[in-house]
């Protein structure tokens, strides 16, 4: 259990004891003795430094996608959910533009083709208020869910394009609590690796580019009905359970297509079960826990070597519960 006292205040909105199961995007998960909710950039970099003076690393949960969580207690998380402002460099925004903004609607006709985002931002409403603006660049990661901050730090993607493609600049936060920001040049994005280490993204600035609206839906609406067609988006997974093993090795297939071939697609523990659409997402059917997801990884992982002898490598972050003391 955390040894953080309930009567603990912090520089932001907090909630103790909560559950943290419902803010991932496969229901699954323990609870955090202290949720914190800051608002802003500012607040994230306070309750950060509260948390640290107290001698506790905390932990940040963003839109909870690509993370499966163990049952127990986290101790202190951050969550970046309040963080969803989106708005246009150096333009004077207006109350009714930002309250519009925050609700993920359209800004005002784009002059300026940047935008800039807080970690909390949704990637599904970004991509919306990209498109209702006239700015395209976004149509690669329509359908993926989780927030801006997540998918900066995992370069979230897929054959269409990944978020880095657009980024121009990305604001941090280091593990020692200071803020930078780092130009495109400075960073080394890879494949499900946005290359910032350890450090906690705050926000990003993305380089997109005028656009004809009509033109801009139709491209997402195509990208989104081909990815409905082939993965469970409408169901309570994590995302790509395994990352893509290297092509010379599988025959140019990805890690869905072989844990296929396999026979792995309907693999089942408990309600933890291998889409029938797609071989590489593990869905939560509705009891499922984290111990039933993980030994199902651990099946997959084992047939697929025994099979082709190709180790498949995670995808999925894992944040494991603290042992008890006692």
């Amino acid at each position: 259990m955390s040894s953080v006292s309930t009567g603990t205040t912090w520089p932001c909105a907090a909630i103790a004891n909560a559950p943290l199961g419902p803010r991932t995007t496969m229901r699954i998960g323990g609870t955090a003795a202290w949720l914190l909710e800051p608002a802003t950039p500012d607040e994230m970099r306070r309750a950060w430094l509260a948390a640290l003076e107290r001698g506790i690393a905390p932990r940040v949960l963003g839109g909870g996608a690509n993370l499966l969580i163990e049952e127990g207690d986290h101790g202190v998380v951050l969550t970046t959910d309040r963080m969803r402002r989106v708005f246009r460099p150096g333009a004077a925004q207006t109350p009714e533009e930002d309250a519009a903004t925050r609700a993920g609607g359209p800004l005002a006709e784009a002059r300026e083709p940047r935008l800039v985002a807080w970690a909390g931002a949704g990637l599904p409403g970004l991509c919306r208020t990209a498109r209702d603006s006239g700015l395209k660049g976004l149509a690669g990661i329509v359908g993926i869910p989780g927030h801006l901050g997540g998918g900066v730090a995992m370069n979230a993607g897929g054959r269409w394009g990944e978020l880095w493609d657009v980024v121009e600049s990305v604001h941090v936060l280091t593990a020692d609590g200071a803020e930078l920001t780092l130009p495109r040049a400075e960073c080394t994005p890879s494949y499900r690796n946005g290359g910032l280490e350890d450090r906690i993204v705050l926000g990003a600035v993305l380089a997109l580019e005028p656009g004809d609206k009509q033109a801009i839906a139709d491209e997402m609406r195509d990208y989104l009905a081909q990815k409905s067609a082939a993965q469970p988006v409408q169901e309570h997974s994590s995302g790509c359970i395994f990352r893509n093993p290297d092509p010379e090795l599988s025959d140019g297939r990805g890690a869905g297509k072989l844990i296929e071939d396999c026979g792995g697609k309907g693999l089942a523990r408990g309600d933890a079960i291998v889409s029938p659409k797609h071989g590489n997402f593990i869905v939560n059917r509705g009891g499922a826990r984290a111990g039933d997801v993980l030994g199902l990884i651990d099946d997959v992982r084992a047939l697929v070597a025994e099979k082709t002898g190709i180790e498949l490598q995670g995808e999925v972050r894992i944040w494991r519960a603290p042992a008890s003391k006692g």
